[in-house]
């Protein structure tokens, strides 16, 4: 190492070359890099869907979801399977191992999916994909006065003209029903011309069809065959012939149905700023990028506007590239806050020429990261920004050192070049094996476990490379430019004034270290016992108090978007026009909210910019929505989008909606009532899984709980995922139906045909799959007189009443059933106002005073966590596992250089007081302990070593030296304590920017920050004082050792025969 010093320091264009490439090459990645909020996330899920459409949830479980479950027991790499049984299909996800080989797994559970041979013949194929995670970029409102047809084709031809643009993959239109042909025949028709649904849909299959018929081998080459009959529009089908009298007339289609080329029957309704509309839905698909996806889109349909019938208008209302430009834009002036105040700090007490080239090593080191971008998986972000903050005033840390140290041999009267190689030299060590450590702090965040990993880890791969450019910057450039630079000092103008100032200053730094800092050292190292007990007893007290569960760490808070989201369900089957009334109570609240806010702060627009609601379909929050359906009509959701946090008088999201809620009021018959304002979160603050066998044993034990749950104070919107289904008439066969010949089979399928539909055909019409149904007419399918009224056709083609051959009785069904690892499973979940009360206090009270008394009342249930606790507990556990590990490496990169096994421990006994520094800080400034602060407080354990090692390393060599240990120490500390301090104020100043932000884009980061800043101040108070107390204590025992070895051998000695001697 010492000749590539010597070699850079002597050669200054290479220096500056190394510095220039690491610039260029910083500009190049940071032009180049992918763009995007939040980090991607790698969720390895294989999901299998069955269609069976027109089954109730319970058959559908029983009869597909379960077979598939134990199809798929045992692949290799599977950690947990849910089931989702719904009306018409079954869902089942299975979760694997972060560390599975996602292609195997996927391709054995296709297999064995494939090898099921006992799915019900009314099943369609099964569908197996692997979950890919997409971002939303843009949702393009199409609204206006205009049929639902027009809105949906408009929506399509602006979709194929975002899909036809490179580098965009995803694109969709949604809040729209897929397109169907319904042939509606009516009991009546039927009967009088003595025909069945089932006769009249196989008319259809064999009067409109294209089939190949082969070539033709003549003598001028191959003729193909072709049959040419299928009918693709409503109206082709009414000349197809159904029927055909012995008198040769014929009956066709349009004379016995009714022909409808429309939607598929349902309740879905969207509404944008009051009008109908359908939305446009552009995502980002792996390395896409956000920002060119959203100015290509953005292009497009400015063009796409002049092609618009009137009446029709478009409306970007969700852009997160802006949204991500706005918290870059907050991230990237705590930077540049950051970057001042260190600047200023070491203008303050380096000499100034000194402490720009100093400095100059901030942006060469984040250059030098952001060139090194482009070559890993990493992306431009939230996180990736945030990570730079924190390591703002760690990666000038080495060059504080290394050019005090440089300052100090020219102080001594060595030649500049001299002074730079020797000065680096002398601390390249602990420099080098100081970032190191710093490296191996950071390694947990990498190593944390669970779906949120790939949230934390940019921040420590960013941290890695910053602090490795770092290395290179302070060993090879900085010194080329310190033994190059003027030393020319200004005495006159402001340039003299400040440099008096300056050095006033400095000077004023070292006497505080000769004339205070010494005596209260030399005074502590006498009673240096007595300061490591009270030292000792101070640890005691703060891990006394998050072991007592006074200081409680959180998770991870909900990070806060523009956009509030009001979503209603009611009992299922509740008629559409009472959710359409309940959307509109909603909608009136969000207008009274908006007239209420805009007049109380004198807002200069309204709060509320767009609004869109919807019935029949949940709305997507981030990426696709639900797949294309006809609706459900109990569900509703309201959006309201509103204007950013400056301009709302400075109310958090959260604020307004609860005011929301407040306005809105009670819902009659409303399931769940839920108002969310987080644009991103670790899943449900409170969540429980029940799981058993038994589905009414899980709902009481729901309901228990949910009422527990609801006496808490700060708990609102308790739910869970139980949900009665519509009602339901289970039919059953007579017994003197079987005189007639009739089966159950003949019953259940003549209902379905006349009241589900049988499918007849399955067209390509364009980009649409088709579906053309045949059934009675809606206006026969409304009551359950209706069903009473229909014939059933005996094997002989004889008709008779439905009543005297069946009967039913009616019931009540489920909505939904989920499962998990086999079993039936409820959760229950809930919402926490955090100033009021934490998650982690409410379910530690649950757990300890609640859940063993359920457990003894309902012993076939089987209680877990779930959401965001789960989470947190699998990130908490790989975390301490990531910091043993990292403090083993730690401990071996001390040992090394100090050649000891003793003096790392003394170092390293100042990384406790880190995580005391940094509670202090969480409540001096009122903040709560977050899964954010225990990263921050991991990865103090490299950076409040790095004073220490520099400390001790000098004293070693004062000993080398032939100093006694006593005045080795001394003058090591007093020695060091400049740059102690500075590195110290550096980082703590550079988190200042972060730490005093008000908007809520950046709270949920505030955390580390804490930690970091403040665990550094504390440590560094530690350093200076107890890490001398301890190194003197070692020469105590190493004395007592070594006497007490004297003492032995004179012993042995004196023992010893004078002829053995």
């Amino acid at each position: 190492m010492h000749t590539a010093i010597r070699w850079f320091a002597n050669n200054s264009v290479a220096a500056n070359l190394l510095m220039i490439v690491m610039v260029l090459g910083g500009i190049s990645g940071a032009l180049t890099t992918n763009q995007e909020e939040f980090p991607n996330f790698e969720i390895k899920v294989i999901n299998v869907f069955v269609p069976y459409l027109g089954a109730a949830p319970v058959e559908a479980e029983k009869a597909v979801c379960i077979r598939i479950e134990e199809a798929i027991e045992g692949v290799e790499g599977i950690e947990r399977v849910y089931g989702t049984a719904i009306e018409g299909g079954c869902s089942v996800a299975a979760q694997l191992f972060s560390d599975a080989d996602d292609i195997t797994a996927s391709n054995e559970i296709k297999s064995r999916v494939d090898a099921i041979n006992n799915l019900p013949i009314e099943t369609e194929k099964p569908n197996v994909s692997k979950v890919a995670f997409t971002r939303r970029v843009l949702q393009i409102a199409v609204f206006g006065d205009a049929t639902e047809r027009e809105l949906k084709e408009l929506g399509r031809e602006l979709r194929d003209k975002i899909a036809a643009t490179e580098g965009i993959s995803q694109v969709a239109v949604e809040y729209t029903r897929p397109y169907e042909i319904s042939i509606e025949v009516s009991e009546e028709t039927l009967r009088r011309y003595g025909l069945t649904l089932q006769q009249v849909a196989q008319s259809i299959r064999t009067g409109a069809l294209d089939m190949p018929g082969g070539t033709l081998k003549t003598e001028n080459g191959e003729i193909l065959i072709r049959t040419m009959g299928q009918a693709y529009q409503g109206k082709e089908f009414s000349d197809i012939v159904v029927m055909t009298r012995l008198d040769g007339t014929r009956v066709t289609l349009g004379e016995v149905a009714d022909i409808k080329d429309s939607f598929e029957e349902g309740d879905l309704l969207a509404a944008f700023n009051g009008a109908p509309a359908v939305m446009v839905n552009v995502s980002q698909v792996g390395s896409e990028d956000l920002i060119a996806i959203a100015a290509d889109t953005k292009e497009i349909v400015k063009q796409f506007n002049g092609e618009l019938p009137e009446g029709i208008s478009t409306n970007i209302w969700i852009d997160t590239s802006l949204e991500l430009q706005e918290r870059m834009s907050v991230l990237l002036k705590n930077a540049g806050g950051g970057l001042l105040l260190v600047l200023v700090i070491l203008a303050l007490f380096l000499q100034f020429r000194l402490a720009m080239w100093v400095a100059i090593g901030i942006p060469v080191a984040l250059m030098g990261t952001l060139a090194m971008i482009p070559f890993t998986d990493l992306t431009i972000s939230t996180m990736t920004v945030l990570a730079f903050i924190l390591v703002l005033g760690i990666v000038v840390d080495d060059a504080i050192v290394v050019g005090e140290r440089v300052y100090a041999h020219e102080q001594m009267g060595k030649a500049p070049m001299t002074a730079a190689i020797e000065g680096t030299w002398e601390v390249s060590v602990p420099v080098i094996f100081g970032v190191l450590t710093t490296i191996a702090a950071f390694l947990p965040l990498i190593m944390v476990d669970g779906q949120m990993a790939g949230f934390f880890a940019p921040l420590g791969w960013i941290v890695i490379l910053a602090l490795v450019c770092s290395i290179i910057e302070s060993q090879l450039i900085l010194p080329s430019h310190l033994a190059h630079r003027s030393r020319k000092i200004a005495v006159t103008g402001f340039a003299g004034r400040w440099n008096k100032f300056q050095g006033g200053l400095a000077k004023g730094l070292q006497d505080l270290a000769n004339e205070t800092y010494r005596p209260f050292l030399e005074l502590s190292i006498s009673w240096r016992y007595a300061t490591a007990t009270t030292c000792l007893g101070l640890l005691i007290l703060a891990f006394a108090l998050i072991a007592s569960g006074r200081v409680n760490f959180g998770f991870f808070p909900a990070v806060e978007g523009n956009r509030i989201y009001a979503g209603l369900e009611l009992p299922e089957g509740v008629a559409a026009e009472t959710t359409l009334q309940a959307a509109l109570q909603m909608q009136r609240g969000a207008q009274a909210l908006n007239d209420e806010i805009v007049e109380k702060y004198a807002l200069r627009q309204p709060l509320v910019r767009n609004t869109l609601s919807s019935v029949g379909q949940k709305v997507d929050r981030n990426g696709p929505g639900e797949p294309p359906g006809p609706g459900r009509s109990n569900l509703a959701e309201i959006v309201i989008d509103i204007v950013p946090f400056e301009q709302r008088g400075k109310l958090t999201a959260k604020e307004i909606a609860s005011r929301w809620r407040e306005l809105v009021g009670p819902i009659p018959d409303a399931v769940k009532l839920s108002f969310d304002a987080s644009t991103f979160s670790a899943g449900e603050p409170i969540e429980f899984r029940l799981q058993g066998t038994e589905i009414e044993v899980l709902r009481t034990a729901a309901e228990e709980l949910k009422y527990e749950l609801s006496s808490y104070p700060g708990v609102f919107d308790v739910g869970d995922t139980f949900r009665s289904g519509k009602q339901e008439i289970q039919l059953k066969l007579l017994p003197e139906a079987r005189n007639l010949g009739l089966t159950l089979n003949d019953l259940a399928s003549q209902v379905r045909n006349a009241f589900y539909g049988v499918e007849a055909q399955r067209i390509q019409r364009g980009q649409d799959d088709v579906r053309v149904m045949v059934r009675f007419p809606e206006s026969e399918r409304a009551s359950v007189g209706d069903l009473e009224d229909m014939y059933i056709r005996t094997p002989e083609g004889s008709q008779v009443p439905f009543y005297s051959v069946a009967q039913f009785e009616v019931g009540r069904g489920f909505s939904e059933i989920r499962r998990l690892d086999g079993q039936r499973v409820v959760e229950v979940s809930a919402d926490v106002d955090r100033t009021m009360a934490t998650p982690e206090s409410i379910m530690a009270d649950i757990k300890n005073n609640l859940i063993g008394q359920m457990q003894e009342s309902y012993p076939s249930v089987v209680f877990d966590v779930g959401g965001e606790q789960e989470e947190r507990n699998s990130s908490f556990i790989s975390l301490g596992i990531g910091l043993l590990f990292s403090c083993f490496v730690i401990y071996g990169l001390l040992a090394i250089p100090l050649k000891s096994y003793l003096q790392p421990a003394v170092i390293m006994s100042v990384i406790p007081f880190g995580a005391v520094g940094a509670i202090v800080g969480h409540y001096v400034l009122g903040v709560q302990l977050m899964f954010f602060s225990a990263l921050g407080i991991v990865a103090l354990a490299g950076v409040v070593v790095n004073s220490s090692l520099v400390l001790v390393d000098y004293a070693n060599r004062q000993r080398r030296e032939g100093m006694d240990a006593l005045s080795a120490i001394c003058i090591a500390a007093v020695t060091r304590f400049r740059p102690i301090i500075l590195t110290s104020v550096t980082t703590f100043v550079g988190l200042i920017p972060l730490m005093t932000t008000t908007t809520p884009a950046t709270g949920p980061f505030l955390p580390i920050a804490i930690s970091l800043a403040w665990g550094v101040l504390f440590a560094t108070v530690i350093t200076l004082l107890l890490v001398p107390c301890l190194y003197m204590m070692i020469e105590d025992l190493m004395h007592q050792r070594d006497r007490l070895l004297s003492l032995v051998r004179d012993d042995l000695g004196k023992k010893t025969p004078p002829h053995q001697a």
